[in-house]
């Protein structure tokens, strides 16, 4: 039977607003550079006050994969939760236009607003991000549409949305509905400081849930609690199928059943690395979904994110499938 959807998604539907900024600038305002810190409202209330010259996009990490993947020509629905208020009306009409279906209609009264996030991005490239989660925090089960999760054949799901029990519960109820009706789900993890805040109920997930997992190197150290890569992606792969793992400028290995393949990676300087992980996860699941080879999913990944991270902003500017054309691949 055909699928509606060729990915459904997952995650925090958050809208990324993002600035340049100088070290000094990041000491100045306690923000930790290079990794995602969330925050309460005061603080985000002072930290958008503070940013200079700043560009709106709507994001969230498994959103900005199914962005990548309409890009490239792939049916996706998106199940997240905006406030009705102007940012989550904006979030979900970009959602919309960008060829994702966002099912979740934005949600009328309550408290909380629509999630935001805070990116400063440093000249060497590095984005230091500030995300509060408003309304993001209160996505559960209910929130799940058997019939979205259903139709999809592969479901992508968001690692951070486990700073929620609500999360949990919605990741769980999303991937059985998922691979009840014949799909794969999978999960990025999103974060070393995650997996450290839920190390137990990630290895759950990764062991009993999941036809596929990416992360990188930390993150899957972190999810083991090794002292070599090595020995993490033996225990990783010892609980699930399809084990993805990049390494910052080194070859991601990328083990499925008894194949293991290692995908060089091009260097480049970044203008931006918001996005990185994130298109290389579009470029994978694309492979992913139109049945390449293991090592041409990997390639794939490494080209969309090579893109996303030449220019600022976490969704891709160029034609993804022409790269993919240029380099021998479709």
């Amino acid at each position: 039977m055909t699928k509606r959807y060729k990915v459904v998604g997952i995650g925090n539907a958050i809208v990324d607003v993002l600035t340049q900024s100088d070290d000094s600038f990041l000491e100045h305002m306690g923000i930790q550079k290079g990794i995602m810190q969330l925050v309460e409202r005061e603080r985000a209330e002072t930290l958008y006050g503070a940013m200079e010259g700043r560009a709106q996009v709507p994001g969230g990490s498994v959103a900005n994969t199914l962005a990548g993947l309409g890009t490239l020509g792939l049916k996706t629905a998106f199940i997240g939760r905006v406030h009705d208020d102007a940012l989550g009306r904006f979030y979900a009409k970009s959602m919309d236009e960008d060829g994702t279906d966002f099912v979740n209609p934005p949600v009328a009264g309550g408290e909380l607003p629509t999630s935001r996030s805070m990116i400063f991005v440093s000249p060497d490239g590095e984005r230091s991000m500030n995300t509060y989660l408003g309304i993001s925090a209160e996505l559960g089960p209910d929130d799940v549409s058997d019939d979205v999760a259903a139709e999809g054949e592969i479901l992508f799901l968001e690692g951070y949305l486990y700073d929620k029990p609500k999360g949990k519960e919605a990741f769980t109820a999303a991937a059985r509905a998922c691979r009840a009706a014949g799909g794969v789900a999978g999960i990025a993890l999103s974060d070393p400081f995650c997996v450290d805040r839920h190390r137990d109920d990630f290895r759950t997930l990764v062991a009993g849930e999941m036809d596929y997992v990416i992360g990188n190197q930390e993150e899957w150290m972190s999810l083991y609690q090794t002292e070599t890569l090595e020995d993490a992606l033996d225990h990783a792969h010892a609980d699930c199928n399809t084990v993805v793992c990049t390494r910052s400028g080194d070859p991601v290995v990328l083990i499925r059943s008894e194949e293991r393949v290692e995908v060089p990676v091009t260097k480049v300087t970044p203008v931006d690395a918001t996005g990185a992980g994130d298109q290389f996860a579009a470029g994978f699941l694309y492979g992913l979904a139109t049945g390449q080879a293991l090592e041409t999913c990997g390639r794939m990944g490494c080209i969309a994110a090579s893109e996303v991270i030449r220019h600022m902003g976490a969704r891709p500017k160029a034609d993804i499938k022409q790269l993919f054309q240029n380099d021998g691949l479709i």
